[in-house]
């Protein structure tokens, strides 16, 4: 059963950090804010669409044309995609990115950490009987809101067969002009460009932006950083149990086509995603679990602005 608005706020909401409010017809976000951030998740996918430390320009880029409507992916944020990566190749019918985007989560606890930070956490379960994946299985998502913004993504086997699944926390970052941000700590890594068939390559050098990109890049567990010289900061991703990162903007043609991008929202916007896709799914036995986690911070390290 769906947790309504009225319930929400009565037994989830910690006053003074964690409220929440309707955005259109029963569409409904939670708003925390603390002494380190502002925030604001929906419950639709549990998905994060906003994080603002204090004293800093938004993180978290959301298209100015984003719809908020049952059953409908939303543009930018950080969607969550599970339990697959894509479009399953046996059913192309099925919707991009799996159904946890397009589902709306249990809410199952709220709190304020003695530290200051808040926490949030949600629960998506499936059965045998659930439509496309018919695995019974429950996907937690732990999200932690400070000066970093911390996000667990859990899935447990609850039946008696393995399941593989693809997987990525799709974040959308705010960047001052893509034309000058940088991806580091991908170099030397081995990638599948989707614009090419999925052909690999080699990155030589950090990752720079002038076209379209669209790749998978392997064997990446390290830490990743967007270098944006606009801006002036640093975004770095730091994660556990992912060994693929996707790194995507449309640029203009494609945006162009999208027509949800916002009028030249790919100029401000780069998809660095933490995933288990392609070469990197996760085979989870029956009684075991699997988690993906991800702190992103923010640094003002660059000297180099030009």
């Amino acid at each position: 059963m769906k947790q309504d608005l009225a319930v929400l706020n009565e037994h989830y909401a910690v006053n003074g950090q964690i409220s929440f409010r309707e955005l259109g017809d029963g569409f409904i976000v939670a708003d925390i804010q603390n002494s380190y951030c502002t925030a604001s998740i929906a419950l639709q996918g549990a998905h994060l669409l906003s994080w603002i430390p204090a004293n800093e320009q938004p993180v978290i880029w959301l298209s100015t044309d984003a719809c908020f409507s049952e059953g409908k992916a939303i543009r930018g944020g950080i969607p969550v995609c599970w339990p697959w990566f894509g479009t399953p190749e046996s059913e192309p019918s099925f919707p991009a990115h799996g159904l946890a985007r397009i589902t709306r989560w249990e809410l199952t606890g709220t709190a304020q950490l003695d530290d200051g930070r808040s926490r949030i956490s949600f629960r998506l379960t499936t059965t045998a009987d659930t439509s496309m994946w018919q695995h019974p299985a429950i996907c937690e998502l732990c999200i932690t809101l400070g000066n970093t913004l911390e996000m667990a993504l859990t899935t447990s086997n609850l039946g008696t067969e393995s399941f593989v699944i693809g997987q990525a926390l799709h974040s959308y970052f705010v960047v001052g002009d893509i034309r000058r941000a940088t991806v580091h700590g991908l170099d030397g890594r081995p990638y599948l460009d989707k614009l090419e068939g999925f052909k690999r390559h080699i990155q030589n050098g950090p990752l720079s932006f002038d076209v379209e990109t669209d790749r998978v890049y392997l064997q990446t567990a390290d830490e990743c950083r967007i270098e944006d010289r606009a801006l002036r900061r640093t975004i770095h991703i730091d994660k556990t149990g992912s060994a693929s990162t996707v790194v995507w903007n449309p640029w203009r043609e494609h945006a162009a086509k999208m027509g949800n991008l916002g009028e030249d929202g790919y100029l401000t916007m780069l998809c660095v995603e933490s995933a288990n896709a392609a070469d990197d799914v996760v085979h989870i036995a029956p009684g075991c679990s699997h988690t993906l986690f991800v702190c992103y911070r923010i640094t003002h390290d660059i000297t180099h602005v030009s």
